[in-house]
């Protein structure tokens, strides 16, 4: 049982309830940006914590994750019951769809099982109104033995209700009524009426709904309106035949705003800031102080280059989770996952998945992040290691270049064959990790679909705010140690600073790192190089090759691929590689090492650097084995 805070000058809330009962709107409401998110110990599992003042009281509001129970199956159920139950709290508030009691009534009960004292929340009355639905507070109240309250969210009268209830309601006058307490005893006998296992567990549920259903027949009153809203656009969204179509239309308009049409042109202004003017600027104020050439070179190239390479992303991360938590304050979200479950379960992932890993053909980073939405560990692990197979727009390049160079009659397909690796890769992934670590984990898929509402802005651009500078903050610490390290082996040698990049830490590893691939056809150290610049930026694979040999100028850009083809057919690449090596070499950088963007991320979002390494040592094996068998597969059928 939750025991009272002792601290008097801050009153202590704790916000439970089901996923999708408005409780981060509240939460949002109340607090605004006075907010610290964070991770619970030992979990992935977004902690929010937010503070107001209100009639000269400071309120210290606890959002806890959204459950449907708390049978501590889930990282997310066990945080929940855990904190009741050994916080010291004032006051724990249990947010309910007021439009969906049965469902959220369950929660409830169990709570209440368990001795925790709530004050009952029933929010999204609009919602229940418009269902014809009426709820009779006093006799609910009566029925339970805890105080109920009315609200809207999105509305400032609500809130400010809320806050007064907060000051003023002491939980130490209120106890189980009576109805409660003989639904208590009947639990009770049921545990120790000797069944066991799902005999046990059936009892107690059947139990449950029964008092539900008596609740339910006490205060409330149901009238039919006919079709709602909902129900009209599910007859479109989630129809058999056009859900599907009309789900890749909505990912492809994300793509397109994110990658192409807001995202996209924002980072590329940003970029030219960063690269031109502002770098311009740094150069001159550091040679008018006449700083050491190696300090320069240190703040240019491996400090503004390499922070520069993080601050590009933030407009495709910020417009990817505007985007995305525009959906989900929808209720289309809840759809999607719906919608893709049977597909995405052949891949030992759950529907929830396929958001975050569609974004993984645009770019890696994000597509990690957006693993934090699901809410079952195994699934955000699995997604999380998946989504760096994928093809993002920084692996372009390589493989755009490789195929106009040695396939310059089939590239398109080539390139697309590229595309189906990635997919194939990611799918061998889940199911190899399932195997050895989650096959005794079959997740249940449990998911509320919540009616269609206009999104509350001000809770999308908090969440969107909340995810993105996590990116900022977090991962661009790893990052920046990673890019002034990579900066570091190709500016020297032990002698000193070098002039050629060919006489450099990085070309020394490099010549180690090429012999790992004598039995791939492309065991030279210019290879190796680019390899390990690829774990920099994958993109920058195509500027080290044109450095490595001898044209320092040329294009990373995926769309100058033919003319930069053209340029290297002149140089020795053409004889470092032969038609069957350069696919081989395409095939491992599909597969390998993700970039320390994405390690970072990896290592934010699990919260583990032995994740991040297992990642970093999982993909780059899996790829070694992948290209082995490509290229000497190859020989074996006659190819060159």
């Amino acid at each position: 049982m939750a025991t009272m805070a002792m601290d008097n000058n801050i009153i202590r809330v704790a916000l439970t309830g089901n996923p999708n009962t408005g409780k981060s709107t509240i939460f949002n409401e109340i607090t605004g940006a006075r907010q610290k998110i964070g991770n619970w110990p030992g979990v992935t599992v977004d902690k929010k914590e937010g503070h107001v003042t209100f009639e000269g009281k400071h309120i210290q509001v606890i959002d806890l994750p959204g459950t449907y129970s708390v049978n501590a199956r889930s990282p997310e159920e066990k945080i929940v019951i855990d904190y009741l139950q050994e916080a010291q709290l004032d006051l724990v508030v249990d947010v309910i769809d007021s439009s969906n009691l049965e469902r959220n009534l369950f929660l409830t009960v169990q709570l209440l099982e368990k001795g925790i004292p709530l004050m009952l929340d029933l929010n999204m009355q609009d919602e229940a109104k418009r269902r014809g639905i009426k709820i009779d507070v006093k006799k609910l109240e009566k029925k339970l033995g805890y105080p109920v309250l009315l609200t809207v969210a999105r509305d400032g009268k609500s809130i400010k209700n809320l806050l007064n209830v907060f000051t003023s309601v002491s939980m130490e006058s209120y106890g189980p009524s009576e109805d409660l307490q003989a639904h208590i005893a009947k639990i009770q006998e049921i545990e120790n009426s000797g069944l066991t296992g799902m005999d046990l567990q059936e009892a107690i549920i059947k139990q449950r709904y029964a008092f539900i259903d008596e609740i339910l027949s006490d205060v409330a009153e149901f009238s039919s309106v006919g079709s709602t809203l909902t129900e009209k656009l599910d007859s479109v969204l989630a129809n058999g035949v056009l859900a599907l179509p009309l789900f890749l239309a909505i990912l492809y308009a994300v793509f397109q705003i994110t990658f192409e049409w807001i995202g996209q042109p924002i980072a590329d202004a940003l970029e030219e800031v960063i690269t031109g003017d502002f770098t311009e600027w740094v150069a001159g104020a550091l040679e008018g102080a006449q700083v050491a050439d190696w300090m320069q070179a240190l703040i240019l190239d491996g400090i503004i280059g390499g922070v520069g390479s993080v601050i590009i992303f933030v407009p495709l991360i910020f417009m990817l989770f505007f985007c995305l938590s525009f959906l989900d304050g929808t209720g289309y979200m809840a759809r999607v996952a719906f919608i893709m479950d049977p597909i995405m379960r052949r891949a030992g992932l759950s529907g929830k998945s396929v958001m975050p890993l569609m974004m993984g053909f645009g770019c890696g980073v994000p597509s990690i992040m957006g693993a934090r939405a699901l809410d079952n560990e195994k699934d955000r692990i699995l997604s999380i290691l998946a989504a760096p197979f994928l093809t993002c727009g920084a692996k372009l390049p390589i493989m755009a270049l490789f195929a106009a160079m040695f396939f310059p009659d089939n590239a398109a397909n080539v390139v697309f064959a590229m595309y189906i690796v990635g997919v194939v890769m990611a799918i061998v992934s889940t199911k190899l990790l399932t195997a050895a670590k989650y096959k005794d984990e079959t997740a249940t898929f449990l998911l509320e679909l919540p009616p269609y509402r206009m999104p509350d802005m001000k809770t999308v651009l908090l969440e969107t705010w909340d995810k993105g500078k996590g990116y900022l903050v977090k991962a661009g610490t790893i990052i920046f140690v990673g890019c002034v390290l990579i900066w570091f082996l190709g500016a020297f040698n032990m002698d000193g600073m070098v002039e050629e990049q060919s006489e450099s830490f990085l070309a020394s590893i490099g010549a180690v790192v090429g012999a790992l691939f004598t039995f791939h056809g492309f065991g030279n150290w210019e290879a190796g190089a680019a390899v390990i610049s690829g774990i920099l930026a994958k993109e920058s694979v195509v500027s080290t090759i044109g450095v490595l040999y001898g044209l320092p100028d040329i294009s990373a850009e995926a769309e100058d691929a033919v003319e930069t083809a053209e340029a290297l057919s002149a140089t020795g690449m053409a004889a470092a590689f032969t038609s069957l090596s350069a696919l081989a070499f395409m095939v491992f950088s599909q597969i390998y090492t993700p970039c320390v963007t994405a390690l970072g991320t990896i290592k934010k979002e699990t919260n583990s650097w032995k994740m991040m390494f297992f990642a970093a040592g999982y993909m780059f094996a899996l790829a070694w084995v992948v290209s082995l068998i490509v290229y000497q597969g190859g020989k074996l059928l006659g190819f060159e």
